[in-house]
């Protein structure tokens, strides 16, 4: 993990240069109770006291932890000065921050970007507290577009720990679509995965409650639906849509099956249509995303050819950010809804990994939806999966 800090803390201060912001300071407590996301980036660990992780544009990283934990920090050999103390961070603080005399300062809140939003109201004004009296209060702004883009710039390293859970991912899949799934609950496959995750060496990507997602057939709970008593039966799409997470870093796509019925060597015309419905639209979203271009431009794309073939738009984004966490912040490949606020305007970073996702359902047999994780290069988006091209038959 210190490998990956190092990249990251590098990143930051190129990112403080980039935005023109003196210095960023990530404040924390009680990390196990309101974790900044942040965090994952430039420790990799919470931290319990009251504690100042201070980057600046000059390429200084000073952190200002509790005594307990300086050690911990020290380890990482990524941070510059590490300043550790016993009964209050105050003095250390405004010392610092004198001798920085920074003219801007971003902190870690964000209307839109959950994954930038780390800082607590009550922190907040904590911090101002602290600094009552100097000029520095006055000087807060967001840090918002330095933390979204240090997430989104996935480094060498970051990046080989995603292929290395999307490969343990496709590891399992096969097992799951080996088993004699005809019969089985929805709940049997989701416990049955839990014991390859095992075997595999691998977390869940998110609350295990849901992961994987298992639909069998049209009656199932759609999207983040509990696995039920439901029994996979000939006839029935098998739709699954899992995360693991490996070493941190975490996968997120979906495989679909047709269970064939006595007679049948291939799916239904309806199912077969849908299918390839949802294959072109994905295909046109993934061909869109190029550097630079807004994530709605992506999402248009697929949307509309979703709806030009006579299916229903998907009342979701077309991809998220995939990196520490299965949802990873950022920009969105979405439409300019409102819950999503100002994140489908964000421009694509060249690095970033996408978690791209669609489907539709299919009346009688259940739900299709394909989702694929892709890399952004230069001339486009790059399948880290191998893309599911064709229906399962079991």
């Amino acid at each position: 993990m210190s490998k990956i800090v190092a990249e990251k803390l590098d990143q930051a201060v190129a990112l403080l240069r980039e935005y023109k912001l003196d210095c960023w300071i990530t404040f924390v407590r009680e990390t196990g109770q309101v974790m900044d996301p942040a965090l994952d980036l430039i420790t990799g660990f919470g931290l319990t006291w009251v504690s100042a992780l201070i980057i600046t544009a000059s390429g200084r990283k000073i952190a200002i932890v509790g005594r307990y934990e300086a050690d911990n920090v020290r380890k990482l050999e990524a941070w510059d000065e590490i300043i550790g103390y016993d009964t209050a961070i105050e003095p250390h603080l405004r010392d610092v921050l004198s001798k920085l005399d920074p003219q801007s300062i971003g902190l870690n809140y964000s209307l839109s970007d959950p994954a930038s939003d780390g800082l607590t109201f009550g922190m907040y004004a904590k911090l101002a507290q602290l600094l009552a009296g100097t000029p520095y209060p006055a000087r807060f702004t967001s840090a918002e577009d330095v933390v979204r883009r240090l997430r989104e710039r996935k480094s060498t390293t970051e990046r080989a720990r995603v292929q290395t859970a999307i490969a343990r991912t496709h590891d399992l899949y096969a097992k799951l679509f080996a088993l004699p799934v005809r019969g089985m609950t929805e709940i049997e496959i989701h416990r049955q995965a839990g014991v390859y995750a095992a075997e595999l060496g691998a977390e869940f990507g998110w609350e295990r409650l849901t992961d994987p997602i298992v639909n069998a057939g049209p009656d199932s709970s759609i999207g983040h639906g509990i696995p039920a008593e439901l029994v996979v039966t000939p006839g029935q799409v098998l739709h699954i849509d899992m995360g693991l997470r490996v070493n941190d870093y975490c996968s997120d796509f979906q495989r679909n099956a047709y269970i064939l019925r006595e007679g049948e060597t291939t799916a239904p015309e309806p199912v077969a249509t849908a299918w390839a419905a949802c294959r072109a639209a994905l295909e046109a979203g993934r061909a869109a995303i190029k550097p630079g271009i807004a994530g709605v431009e992506v999402d248009t794309a697929a949307r509309t050819t979703m709806v030009q073939q006579g299916y229903p738009e998907f009342m979701h984004a077309f991809a998220h950010h995939l990196g520490r966490r299965v949802h990873d912040g950022g920009g969105i490949l979405g439409p300019r809804w409102q819950k999503y606020s100002d994140l489908p305007n964000k421009p694509i970073e060249r690095g970033a990994i996408y978690a791209i996702e669609l489907g539709t359902m299919v009346e009688g047999h259940g739900y299709l939806g394909l989702e694929e994780n892709v890399v952004v290069a230069d001339a486009g988006a790059e399948y880290l999966t191998t893309p599911q091209t064709e229906l399962i038959l079991l």
